[in-house]
């Protein structure tokens, strides 16, 4: 159970950051790419 409330917060985090990369000008495809790279 709390595994799955960890995930949805994680979830939440990350549509926050994507939401605010895109407010910046940042496509979604930027961001996977620069994840790709910093993993």
């Amino acid at each position: 159970m709390t595994a799955t409330a960890g995930k949805k917060e994680l979830d939440k985090d990350w549509f926050d950051l994507i939401l605010e990369a895109r407010n910046l000008g940042i496509s979604v495809d930027e961001i996977k790419e620069f994840l790709n790279k910093s993993s």
